[in-house]
This record gives C-alpha cells, structure tokens and sequence, in this order.
C-alpha cells in the first residue's frame, strides 16, 4: 500500500496520528510473536524506574520477537538492502509513560554489523550484533559474547480472525521508550493492525543467560503475522524531571 493510504488507516489508534512529518520507512515481515508471561518484581530490576510496568489483569509480559526487517530507510532517501535488509530479535516488555502504553527493549539483535551500528547511531536504540539465519519454519540466532542462544521451530496455522483483548495488547504498540544517561528517549511510530495467524511452536531453545529468572521454557502464548509497513516519527528525549529535552524529529 502507499504511504498515503496507510496514513488513512487510523481509526485503530489509541491517540492520533503525531503531528509533524514522519521521519523513517520500514518493514517488519515474516514475524513470530513469542509472550512469556513474567513476575513483575523481577521485570522491575530490567525496567528503569521512570517508566511505569504495563500490566494485563495484574500481570506483567516479556515477548520475543523474530522476524525481518526491510527497506529500512529515511524519508528523504531511497533504501539501500545491504543495510535496508536484514533479521532482527528484540525481547520487549510492556510500560506506560507520559499517559501512552508502549514497549521497553530489553534486548536488540540484527543479523548484520553494518545495519546495527548504522540503526544504532541513527536510532540510539542499542543494536548489537548476533548470527542469524532462518527458512521456512526455523530461526536460528547466536551470539557467543553474551552466550544468547535462540533455536526456533514452527508451523504456521490459520488466520486470527478476531484478536482478543490480550493479543491485541501485546501486538497493537504504537509507542517505543528507551533510557539513556539521564533521560526517556521516545519514539512514535504508526502501522495498520497486524495481521495474525495461529502459530504451532515444535520445539524452541531459548537461553538468555542474563533473562534465566526472567522467562525460560515454552512460551504462553505465540503469534505470526507476514508483516506491517511502518512509519517513524523522531526521537524525543525527556530529562529526569519529566521536561522535553531535546527533539530530533518532526
């Protein structure tokens, strides 16, 4: 779809659309949803104390996702796919902050050196390195720095004509908070829903030694969808006293 009609399609949002224009394209295809659900205390030891834990009927979630990314560009540039395209896994959790419901990275991965130190200085996210490779029906990634290790098996089922609350929860994020020394980077982002299909998990090896009193063992709840066009808005930084640092979008 052009960017113009995905623009159109904002009826789903939980606020409108940011005012200003967007700033990034991206695509986020071929995508497994992995949700864990996780005791808050010890959610809170990873989760800076400005951001305030999401909850979902009193409990908190952590969710692996595995999928690509493509086309990654600037609004004013065209994408280049040596570094446009390449596979991603972020473990994430689920915060309030500034009166929206968003996402907190616990963990980046990409599949490529160049495309994580270019997202990480484009984007301050922290973007690290890991080996990956998928086919149909597996995802393998590993990092022998930090011994993280995902070995991922699966069969995709039917569509999800309906989400429940809870999926819709999980999936449905329009905002991205991230900390750096001594402020909330903000991110606005913008999507149509995505589209969901049941997904069977036959086997799945996970070990994030860092998570191991986190989440471990097979997920609660999994999802795949075959992917959403993505619209970027800047970074917006807030200081410890809640005030609008410094603004590099719009």
């Amino acid at each position: 779809m052009s960017i113009k009609e995905l623009l159109q399609i904002k009826d789903h949002r939980p606020w409108p659309l940011p005012q200003g224009a967007w700033k990034y394209y991206q695509e986020w295809n071929d995508a497994i949803f992995l949700h864990w659900q996780v005791e808050e205390q010890e959610l809170r030891k990873w989760v800076p104390d400005t951001l305030e834990i999401d909850l979902f009927e009193g409990k908190a979630w952590v969710s692996v996702v595995a999928f690509d990314m493509e086309r990654i560009r600037p609004k004013v540039l065209p994408a280049f796919s040596p570094i446009s395209n390449f596979h991603e896994i972020n473990i994430r959790t689920y915060v309030n902050y500034k009166g929206k419901q968003g996402v907190y990275f616990l963990s980046i991965e990409g599949s490529k050196r160049l495309s994580c130190q270019v997202a990480k200085s484009l984007s301050t996210l922290p973007y690290r390195y890991s080996v990956m490779r998928r086919r149909q029906g597996m995802y393998r990634s590993t990092n022998g720095r930090l011994e993280d290790r995902l070995h991922l098996n699966f069969k995709i089922g039917a569509p999800v004509k309906q989400k429940s609350q809870l999926e819709w929860w999980l999936m449905e994020r329009y905002a991205l908070f991230q900390d750096s020394p001594g402020t909330i980077n903000t991110y606005e982002i913008h999507h149509a829903p995505w589209p969901a299909k049941k997904v069977a998990v036959t086997s799945v090896e996970l070990d994030y030694p860092r998570f191991r009193e986190l989440f471990s063992g097979r997920p609660d709840l999994c999802h795949y969808s075959s992917g959403v066009q993505v619209l970027a808005w800047g970074n917006e930084k807030y200081i410890s006293q809640d005030l609008p640092l410094e603004s590099n979008g719009n």
